[in-house]
């Protein structure tokens, strides 16, 4: 089944911005925002509660499944912090966000992060283990690096990605 829309994982450490980024451009696109923290609590993709973390133990195998329809169909724009599980046939485009890391520090201790999680997330964007994530998992020409430090970052970001979905549908004329 082809897509007539492209999928797009836009992913990054918690506190990049990955979801004020996909709120804005299927508000933008008409594409639709695939919050995968909100799948997984509404189709139960999960094997619990870690308290340390004050999050869910994803099942990855039960979140794909309940994705995969949403994902062959296209037009999504999936939101998580990882992205080396989807299937390289669902993805389009990877756009990995990255912020300074004292920008970071302090979103995420406004979200009153547990100080491990803060610290391992932190960590995480200081070794680029993201965006090295992407890099190994999909094709170089889909992979793309951002910078989401501050609000007119982040409207580039928007304005990049929207001329990117418009030529693609250029690009696919047949699928539409």
């Amino acid at each position: 089944m082809q897509r007539s829309e492209p999928n797009i994982v836009v992913t990054g450490t918690p506190g990049v911005g990955k979801t004020t980024h996909c709120e804005v451009l299927a508000e933008r696109t008409g594409l639709r925002h695939l919050s995968v923290n909100q799948v997984v609590k509404d189709k139960g993709a999960h094997e619990g509660w870690d308290d340390e973390f004050q999050s869910w133990v994803v099942d990855e195998d039960k979140l794909l499944d309940a994705m995969e329809d949403d994902a062959q169909k296209g037009g999504c724009i999936i939101d998580w912090h990882a992205c080396d599980l989807f299937p390289e046939r669902w993805v389009d485009l990877v756009v990995v966000l990255r912020t300074d890391s004292t920008v970071l520090y302090d979103r995420l201790k406004a979200r009153k992060y547990p100080e491990a999680k803060l610290q391992e997330n932190l960590d995480s964007e200081i070794m680029e283990v993201l965006l090295q994530e992407a890099r190994d998992s999909y094709s170089e020409q889909i992979v793309v690096e951002l910078q989401s430090n501050d609000s007119d970052q982040m409207e580039s970001n928007v304005d990049r990605i929207e001329a990117w979905v418009t030529q693609w549908k250029k690009d696919n004329p047949d699928r539409q």
